[in-house]
């Protein structure tokens, strides 16, 4: 079933809703995105707040600069390491093949554990991407990382990645809303077995107050936000929109009692306008 046919289906999902990546893990839908650097309380209380809300998907990076406080946080919630999936990425100033290793190692230091769930390779640099890949390929035949993949690779990245990659990635994390609506990608990602994952699913408020993404949220006494995360969701997209505010990281959370209708997502999906909040990889 193609991603784009997917959002013709009637999707029920509850808060524990996992998806199967392509090497047999599970992999929860929904989780916190980590961003907000230099916020290190914040970032501390949030992760904290987000696992009592019932999140179980962190996603961070070494660029963010908090993956301490992502480890405190974490600690601090008194939740098994074993119930969480934990996400970090390779940043680019720190890619290449012995680079790498050494990026995982610090990033498994501050997150304060000794695996980590998903690794991915934040953006394909050029001249490093191939050896990057090379060593997460590395750490996942160690079993110190329990699936790998990448960020930001468009078709022709990833057309060039299986050229030397042994491990085909289980996870692409790349920008994703309505606004930025990509069926070309996510129907090839859905045909080599590759989860797309996508950030920045709220625009970063950029269009809150959209007429189309009101009327939607009106029909079913929800907000736009929540809207955008289920559009998401019924897309089969694992979506991790960040905060570090309590009760946007609840509201966010409480998106399983409504299902977006095919004539609804039809026009959600026709709302792209090429939006961005983040760089666009197809200059890389």
């Amino acid at each position: 079933m193609s991603f784009e046919s997917m959002s013709s289906g009637v999707f029920q999902m509850d808060k524990n809703e996992k998806v199967i990546l392509n090497n047999g893990i599970e992999m929860p839908i929904l989780g916190l995105g980590i961003y907000a650097p230099g916020e290190k309380n914040e970032v501390r209380q949030a992760v904290e707040w987000a696992i009592e809300t019932g999140y179980r998907l962190i996603d961070t990076a070494s660029v963010y600069k908090n993956e301490e406080e992502v480890g405190q946080g974490i600690i601090d919630s008194g939740i098994k390491r074993g119930e969480l999936f934990i996400t970090s990425k390779v940043w680019d100033d720190e890619q290449g093949f012995d680079s790498t290793l050494r990026a995982f190692d610090r990033s498994s230091e501050r997150l304060q554990t000794d695996y980590l769930d998903l690794y991915l390779v934040h953006w394909p640099v050029s001249k490093t991407r191939k050896e990057t890949w090379l060593a997460l390929e590395k750490l996942y035949v160690e079993k110190r990382v329990r699936a790998i993949g990448v960020s930001n690779y468009y078709q022709s990245h990833l057309e060039e990645l299986f050229g030397y990659a042994s491990v085909i990635p289980a996870v692409n994390q790349f920008e994703q809303s309505p606004f930025l609506y990509l069926p070309d990608l996510l129907n090839y990602c859905d045909e080599k077995a590759i989860r797309p994952e996508g950030y920045a699913p709220l625009v970063r408020g950029k269009h809150e107050n959209n007429p189309t993404l009101v009327a939607v949220a009106n029909n079913h006494g929800k907000s736009t936000y929540q809207v955008l995360i289920r559009w998401a969701l019924q897309h089969g997209i694992v979506t991790i929109p960040k905060s570090t505010n309590q009760e946007r990281i609840k509201a966010n959370f409480d998106v399983w009692d409504f299902v977006i209708s095919p004539a609804e997502m039809d026009q959600l999906n026709k709302l792209d306008a090429g939006v961005r909040v983040a760089n666009d990889p197809s200059e890389y």
